[in-house]
């Protein structure tokens, strides 16, 4: 396994407009999917090209150099969506399946409560994406899905923007096989799980659904 952490000052930069409790969601929103396309040319770095044919330039004929493998992106449901935008953008023909995880606020514990796989994996790189890995449970619990999905040969990465070491850790030992490309990594856990300073439940800020 690798961590990578992007040290980019543009990322920094949009870092702390998440972390500003003023920031609208509106702000949130494109601040996350900024550092997620940053994110996925890190992650996207080992992508094959190969030549299909020919393209017309204004002036001669060039080669059409296309990505080989067939990516999939794995949003993690809600959070996740904010980062997928970031990829899809460099990656629009990318399959998008969805993994539907919540944090049980008692146990921290992941449940499940949607998953919609396909029968087959017909995918050669999985990217699994989430803003925040914190205690690892929500990752490790997706990754397992993703596993027993694609099976032991298919490359999947763990993509997020701010992690803990406790969450970088657990994902580790569970998945020593899964490189995980982060914008920051972040100082601890509190004691409810939220990563500090961190910004937040990235959920709400997305999409301004605060529980009044």
């Amino acid at each position: 396994m690798t961590v990578l952490e992007c040290k980019h000052p543009l990322v920094t930069e949009r870092l702390t407009i998440m972390r500003d409790k003023n920031t609208s969601s509106a702000d949130f929103r494109k601040a996350t999917k900024d550092i997620a396309s940053f994110l996925c040319y890190e992650a996207t770095r080992d992508l094959t090209v190969v030549e299909d044919g020919t393209v017309a330039t204004p002036l001669v004929e060039a080669p059409n150099m296309k990505i080989k493998e067939e990516v999939a992106i794995i949003p993690i449901l809600r959070a996740g969506l904010g980062v997928m935008d970031g990829f899809l953008d460099f990656l629009p023909s990318a399959q998008v399946w969805h993994i539907g995880l919540y944090r049980d606020p008692k146990t921290l514990c992941p449940v499940e409560y949607y998953n919609k796989l396909p029968a087959t994996c017909t995918a050669s790189k999985i990217y699994v994406v989430d803003p925040m890995l914190g205690t690892g449970g929500t990752a490790i619990a997706t990754l397992n899905i993703m596993r027993e999905w694609a099976g032991k040969d298919v490359q999947i990465k763990f993509v997020c923007i701010l992690a803990a070491p406790e969450g970088i850790e657990a994902v580790t030992h569970a998945h020593p096989d899964v490189d995980i490309h982060v914008g920051k990594i972040d100082d601890k856990l509190n004691a409810k799980g939220y990563i500090l300073p961190g910004v937040g439940d990235a959920g709400d800020r997305l999409y301004n659904a605060y529980a009044h």
